[in-house]
């Protein structure tokens, strides 16, 4: 039986299949030529192998037969190799060792022995410390995860890889002991794109598993029914290759931080427990937590630390909305309390929670502006997790915390955020990039250009604490089921200011955007921006949306009449009457229904203005000076500023 040392490619492969049809093992067909696979190889890479990398060990003697037959198959005579038999042995055989050494940097640069840790802990971090984090990513989420993954890593003695799906292949699944898999899933359960050419290429031919631990985080959307589907595929097909489960899948919706959070904090100290051989030490689980966590009582020092800012006691009132489904009633909760100024809104609940009432329930977040903890607390609405107490009322004020509005109420000042993630999900606010080429994240992924200057605009264009805050601001979406709302279209239109944005993504978003239940659904924003500058930051960027599309249509339909007939008014005359609007809106056809709508009468009446009985309208009008300012204006007033008037029009529509 022959021992194949080491198996190159020639030049001018014709790229014929000959030799993957009989040994699919080492070599591996492209568009360009055969390629040796890395799971074989002791320098772990994919290419023509004209280096000269050793096959690693076993695999010679194992395939040796079948690399033979391989080369002399093929009918252009480009695939090459070296026996040990062949006068190379003895360099073959004192290389491999080298070789192995120099292929595996990892392994030879293992992390010093820890201080404070026991010797069985110590055993583990003498070896190899890869682990190998994988990505399958359509709009870059799984790819941020993945980068986030591999700082934390560090913490447990880890040297991390992040690895695009794109192009990797399944064999060298095989080399990894520790694998982490973070994707998403596309459409109705489909791979993203980058992992599709994988997928198939692992049910075709997939690799024995036996020495690898593995973890996977699913991102989804629970607005699909095939919710995580591709993460679950991963996690079956490994499992079913005779891979290990490290740690149970996670799910995450469209929220992934918190959960990816959960996923991440569990998972990394039990693949960080593996060790040299592929045995997973679970007995050393927990002193690998604490040796990842550290010592909490380091003070962090240097310009860099942000400085802790306390406030100091405040006596506020506090009124805590319930609702309890099961009884379907509702009604507040008061109590008087002390409470440090610096304390956020959900440190005020938690408190309540547990030493008032434990059955008050919210939603908590991470202390850094989570989206999910949206309540309105005197009237604005705020993150929980990172409001403070200090900045929301006095000392001897009241504090009053509500349900997030726009939303039905589960429980308390929990609510039901679907209708939300339902309308942004059929809204589809992710890039599309066409094609996706430009610049690239660390990870590999294609995410088109932007000079930094188009960079910082649309950042400040969308600079906002969450766009469920900006959704809950509407005061049309309680009562309209079919509105999606400020909050989706503001993602909307920030995609369209993108110019990474492929143009039929650009088109599809502005027809959506003039739909029946698109911007034009609100008549008017001022309800957002009474809520801060937050509100004040969507209201203008919905209004521009607007302009354009009032420009796009050539001012048809409904709204752009309105709008048309009224800008020419105020242009032509430079004056507004307020109680002519009605006719200055619908053009010169508004003189005439005028008098069949009541408005004519009304003015006549002083209804108009003081909103009393027709009666006292009319004696105002007889008996002066007891009605005066009772009456509306019969005349127009001039306009302040008349040229700004008409340079906002001019700016509109150059046809005023």
């Amino acid at each position: 039986m022959a021992v194949v040392a080491k198996v190159w490619i020639d030049e001018d492969c014709i790229t014929c299949d000959a030799c993957q049809d009989i040994c699919p093992e080492v070599f591996v067909v492209t568009d360009e030529s055969s390629e040796i696979l890395a799971a074989v190889r002791t320098d772990g890479v994919v290419d023509r192998n004209v280096a000269g990398s050793l096959l690693v060990d076993g695999i010679g003697a194992e395939l040796g037969d079948i690399i033979i037959e391989a080369a002399e198959a093929c009918p252009v005579e480009v695939i090459k190799y070296e026996l040990v038999s062949d006068g190379a042995a003895d360099e073959a055989v004192e290389a491999a060792p080298a070789a192995v050494e120099a292929a595996a940097p990892v392994a030879a640069a293992s992390v010093a022995p820890a201080a404070g840790v026991s010797e069985a802990l110590n055993a583990v971090f003498a070896g190899d410390r890869s682990i190998n984090i994988l990505f399958g990513s359509q709009t870059g989420n799984a790819a941020g995860l993945a980068e986030k993954t591999a700082k934390l890593a560090a913490n447990y003695g880890l040297e991390p890889n992040i690895v695009d799906m794109d192009g990797l292949d399944p064999a060298r699944l095989a080399t990894m002991k520790r694998v982490m898999i973070i994707t998403s899933t596309w459409g109705e359960g489909e791979m993203p794109d980058n992992a599709d050419a994988m997928w198939n290429a692992i049910n075709a031919n997939g690799p024995a598993l036996g020495s690898t631990h593995f973890s996977v985080c699913a991102i989804g959307d629970t607005a699909y029914d095939e919710f995580c589907k591709a993460g679950h595929d991963w996690n079956n097909k490994l499992a079913a290759l005779g891979g290990t489960e490290a740690h149970p899948i996670q799910e995450c919706d469209v929220d992934f931080e918190p959960p990816w959070k959960i996923w991440v904090e569990e998972a990394l100290p039990l693949l960080a427990c593996v060790d040299e051989s592929g045995t997973l030490q679970v007995e050393l689980l927990e002193e690998m937590k604490a040796f990842g966590a550290g010592d909490d009582d380091d003070v962090v020092e240097g310009d860099f630390a942000p400085g802790i800012i306390e406030k100091e006691a405040m006596t506020i009132t506090l009124e805590v909305f319930r609702y309890c489904p099961e009884a379907a009633d509702s009604g507040w909760d008061t109590l008087t309390c002390s409470v440090p100024g610096h304390a956020t809104v959900q440190d005020l609940l938690m408190t309540m929670q547990q030493d008032v009432d434990g059955s008050l329930a919210f939603r908590r977040g991470s202390s850094a502006g989570t989206p999910t903890t949206g309540v309105r607390v005197n009237g604005r609405i705020v993150l929980a997790d990172c409001a403070r107490i200090a900045d929301l009322a006095k000392d001897g004020g009241r504090v009053r915390i509500e349900p997030l509005p726009g939303h039905p109420v589960v429980r308390d000042l929990v609510v039901d955020t679907s209708r939300y993630e339902s309308h942004r999900s059929r809204a589809e606010p992710w890039i599309r990039t066409d094609p996706r080429e430009g610049e690239r994240l660390p990870s590999g992924q294609a995410m088109g250009t932007m000079d930094s200057a188009a960079a910082t605009a649309l950042h400040q264009a969308g600079d906002v604490l969450s766009f469920q805050l900006i959704q809950a601001m509407s005061d049309s979406l309680p009562h309209d089921q079919h509105y999606e709302g400020p909050g989706v279209h503001f993602q909307q239109w920030l995609r369209v200011l993108d110019p990474r944005t492929s143009e039929k993504q650009r088109r599809g978003i502005l027809n959506s955007l003039q739909e029946k239940d698109g911007v034009w659904s609100e008549a008017d924003h001022a309800s957002l921006m009474r809520y801060g500058e937050d509100g004040r930051l969507a209201a203008r960027a919905l209004n521009e949306a607007r302009g354009v599309l009032l420009n796009q249509s050539r001012y048809a339909g409904k709204s752009g009449r309105l709008v048309k007939w009224y800008g020419r008014s105020v242009k032509w005359s430079g004056n507004v009457n307020e109680t002519t609007l009605y006719r200055q809106v619908l053009g010169p056809l508004g003189l005439i229904g005028n008098v069949f709508s009541g408005v004519s009468a009304r003015m006549a009446l002083a209804f108009t203005r003081n909103g009393g009985p027709p009666i006292r309208g009319l004696q105002a009008l007889l008996v002066p000076p007891a009605g005066l300012g009772r009456i509306p204006k019969m005349f127009n007033s001039r306009v302040q500023n008349y040229h700004e008037v008409v340079s906002l029009f001019n700016e509109i529509d150059q046809r005023f």
